[in-house]
């Protein structure tokens, strides 16, 4: 299957605000399924000059494309930590173990790295998520430790891994 990795565009709202909601990915997030599209048109007019947003957008039968997973940048506005980052990424629950949330992953390395030139990329994951923990420990982040109870999830009180990737 053919993608593309290429900045969010307002006209993406609606495909990624049915991710966000879409079970099978909405309990790896921090989203919930009764998010509106609204919630989603804001947060992409509302993107900083500090904000980076990409979307892996796949060609659909119809000839148009459809947003099959995103990724964020959000670099730290504080001057005293502008050298870090932090990272948000989902994919469609169908397209999923196929390499989609690495290559964005890859994308914003490659900007962090060597345009922002960023030294810390932070990032929280549910401990249950072997998956995404094993795909940023394998491009270089560490885990820094576990936020007990974090986050809820289904009724149930979650543990975060956070996790943090430095560059010497």
């Amino acid at each position: 299957m053919e993608y593309t990795i290429r900045p969010a565009e307002p006209r993406d709202a609606g495909d990624i605000s049915a991710l966000r909601r879409m079970p099978g990915v909405f309990e790896t997030i921090l989203g919930n399924p009764g998010e509106s599209r609204k919630k989603t048109e804001d947060m992409l007019a509302g993107l900083g000059p500090n904000d980076f947003m990409f979307v892996a957008a796949a060609c659909d039968d119809a000839g148009g494309e459809r947003v099959i997973g995103s990724i964020s940048l959000k670099v730290n506005a504080n001057p005293r930590t502008r050298h870090a980052a932090g990272i948000g990424l989902m994919v469609h629950r169908d397209f999923q173990n196929q390499g989609i949330g690495r290559a964005m992953l890859e994308k914003v390395l490659d900007l962090a790295d060597n345009w922002l030139m960023l030294v810390r990329l932070e990032l929280t994951v549910f401990a249950d998520n072997e998956r995404a923990v094993h795909l940023y420990e394998s491009l270089g982040c560490e885990r820094e430790g576990i936020r007990r109870k974090a986050a809820v999830r289904n009724g149930v009180y979650m543990d975060e891994i956070a996790m943090a990737r430095i560059r010497e």
